[in-house]
């Protein structure tokens, strides 16, 4: 099976509008699991309140959009429901609970890495597939048969992001990173490898997120940086864009997925951003534009990568599901679980979706795709 939805724009946005009475869709609350059995049940958990709600509102979305065109189709149905976890470990761990009772058979995970890890743990346990669009730290997906992802991994952007740093011949490299959070710390390992492998000297500076407010001194000993790596999420990073911009930093500021959501907080800024992203929301390529259409019809605003990433994770889901032959609603979550995971990592199995063509998954539950790097501002 090979790129089973990859037209899946052109037969269901036209028909979409029509079909609302036959979506069997609860997102967020909703109508609960499948109690007519007439759905497969897609659950997930995510920062729909607090700081981080921006990933996890568009991650809700672009999985709730997800399931409205398949659903529109006619075929096999899904219901989804997404809880919030705040970004926060223990909430994840409820949620899991409460999705699994409910009825939950295959899942999003988590969001973000730290709830995503604590939430794959369980799901993993209970042979419970799930794919994240986002949550890219490495113990996301560790020694977890079950546990994939769509994204890049920590390492993967470490890595892109010093070879893209010395291509572009930048010899005075500042960086900062929390070192209280796994996804910025990941990152940066792996960044500060690939660096001493090809020759990059840095300054580094640190926080965490007792002090994620005020980067006065960071970006003082950093503002004669030509180039300052920057990974970790875009609210504490536009507030250090802005700090070193008042300090005289005349510096391109380079981020990960996670700085995806920083444009609008930062348009005074006049200085160069760099973000590796796996989808441009200004891509010519019929389907970013189709699905951009659509997203933007349904909720007043452009997607963002983790609405894209979600959308690409149902369709996966969906796709193999469809591989199956599977049309039994009440099919366990273990049973249906290892059927998913035969199917994703065999060797015909790859997805043309908005932030990739032919992903391919290992047995490991990576992702193997072409990262894009998306430029705010003139060079």
């Amino acid at each position: 099976m090979k790129n089973i939805f990859k037209k899946i724009f052109a037969t269901t946005v036209a028909v979409a509008t029509m079909a609302t009475a036959m979506i069997g869709l609860t997102s967020c609350g909703g109508n609960g699991p499948t109690a007519n059995n007439t759905a497969f049940y897609i659950g997930g958990t995510g920062p729909l309140t607090g700081e981080a709600a921006s990933y996890g509102k568009s991650v809700e979305q672009g999985a709730a959009l997800a399931v409205k065109h398949i659903n529109a189709k006619g075929g096999i149905q899904f219901t989804f429901k997404m809880l919030d976890d705040k970004a926060g470990a223990a909430d994840a761990i409820t949620n899991y609970g409460t999705l699994y009772d409910d009825g939950m058979q295959v899942s999003l995970g988590g969001v973000t890495s730290g709830s995503g890890e604590a939430f794959a743990n369980l799901a993993n346990a209970d042979g419970v597939f799930s794919m994240s669009p986002s949550a890219s730290a490495d113990p996301v997906i560790k020694d977890k048969k079950y546990s994939f992802r769509l994204c890049f991994g920590d390492p993967d952007q470490g890595a892109i992001a010093a070879e893209a740093i010395k291509e572009a011949g930048y010899t005075n490299v500042g960086v900062i990173y929390d070192v209280s959070d796994p996804y910025s710390s990941g990152i940066y390992e792996a960044f500060a490898a690939k660096a001493q492998e090809v020759g990059i000297t840095t300054n580094v500076k640190t926080f965490d997120k007792e002090s994620n407010k005020d980067f006065s001194t960071q970006a003082e000993a950093l503002k004669a940086c030509d180039v300052v790596f920057m990974p970790f999420y875009y609210t504490e990073a536009s507030l250090f864009i802005k700090k070193s911009v008042e300090k005289g930093s005349s510096a391109v500021f380079f981020g990960c997925d996670g700085f995806d959501g920083i444009a609008g907080l930062v348009t005074e800024v006049t200085n160069v951003i760099k973000y590796i992203t796996p989808f441009d929301v200004n891509s010519t390529e019929q389907s970013v534009q189709d699905f951009v259409a659509a997203y933007t019809a349904e909720y007043g605003v452009a997607p963002d990568q983790f609405a894209a990433d979600a959308y690409d994770v149902v369709m996966v889901i969906a796709a193999a599901i469809e591989q199956s032959g599977i049309t039994d609603y009440t099919v366990s979550a273990e049973e249906i679980g290892s059927v998913i995971y035969d199917i994703v990592t065999s060797a015909d199995f790859s997805y043309d979706g908005l932030t990739g063509a032919d992903m391919t998954w290992s047995e490991g539950g990576a992702c193997t795709k072409a990262p894009k790097i998306v430029t705010l501002g003139e060079e």
